[in-house]
């Protein structure tokens, strides 16, 4: 496996950059990390509807949640696929359609997320914040989500890691991220595929078990914080 990623260690890392576009782990980590900074927004939302107490808001929230929890990921992305440039109506690039794919389907894991998070917060402070004078999205705003955040932390860390072993599916549609370098590998080793693919799994690994272990340490320093 050395001399595979003595010969194509650039590949598996940042793909054919700067000649090409980038790719590889770094392919995989912006991907990744565009996709929940997108979908993190859409997912408060969501979230916020999903704890209101007028069904007009909490059923469509409610309905969006598990109907794409039950859906595919990569049923998503040939959605998407197919989808986008009909609704734009011009050609989008692979990346692109699977950020609008990734975005979609993590919002709904999302939502659960800041659901409870904000479930998290003692009722008091809604009712304390409601009495100064704000609405119930000021309330939201200023009060509830900046603390529900704190505790939603350790769960975004991990979703992040969710987030990069989904994007491995993208390699369907062409986008240049880790499995597709090795699958680039693979194609021009021809002989060798498991010592390919072990070199992917432990790139996996690695950096997923970092991701797991800072959730872990957040984790442990926000229980410190909020121990008396």
């Amino acid at each position: 496996m050395l001399d595979i990623l003595a010969q194509f260690g650039v590949l598996f890392l940042i793909g054919g950059y700067p000649q090409g576009p980038m790719g590889g782990l770094a392919g995989t980590v912006i991907l990744s990390a565009l996709s929940l900074a997108l979908a993190f927004p859409l997912a408060v939302g969501l979230g916020i509807m999903r704890t209101s107490v007028q069904r007009r808001w909490r059923w469509p929230a409610t309905a969006w949640v598990f109907t794409l929890r039950g859906t595919p990921l990569l049923m998503i992305i040939f959605w998407a696929y197919f989808a986008v440039p009909l609704l734009v109506g011009k050609q989008v690039s692979p990346f692109t359609t699977a950020v609008c794919a990734i975005v979609i389907y993590e919002s709904a894991f999302l939502a659960e997320v800041v659901r409870a998070g904000l479930q998290a917060v003692t009722r008091g402070q809604m009712e304390a914040a409601r009495s100064t004078g704000l609405t119930y999205l000021q309330a939201m705003r200023h009060v509830l989500v900046p603390q529900a955040l704190t505790s939603m932390l350790p769960s975004l860390v991990n979703q992040f890691v969710s987030v990069i072993k989904a994007t491995s599916l993208a390699y369907v549609i062409g986008v240049p991220e880790v499995t597709l370098a090795a699958q680039q590998v693979n194609s021009m080793v021809l002989t060798r595929p498991m010592q390919v693919f072990l070199i992917l799994a432990a790139l996996y690994f690695l950096l997923c078990f970092t991701l797991s272990r800072l959730a872990d340490a957040l984790e442990r320093h926000l229980t410190r914080r909020r121990a008396p």
